[in-house]
């Protein structure tokens, strides 16, 4: 697994983390916890996905 798509789900973890203790502690700024995690989610699987991509393009 790349670097950077490690990086993201790192991101994502703490950013869940950070949105479920603004939720208990009765903050909606958890809302931008959540969109946080669905970015660096997305993140992870294109840097996943791109080096899927260049590991079979280099094998062809």
């Amino acid at each position: 697994m790349p670097r950077l798509a490690l990086y993201a789900l790192v991101v994502c973890a703490l950013a869940v983390a950070a949105a479920v203790v603004s939720f208990v502690q009765g903050s909606f700024l958890g809302v931008v916890w959540v969109l946080l995690a669905g970015l660096s989610s997305n993140m992870a699987w294109y840097y996943v996905r791109r080096a899927k991509a260049e590991k079979a393009a280099a094998e062809a």
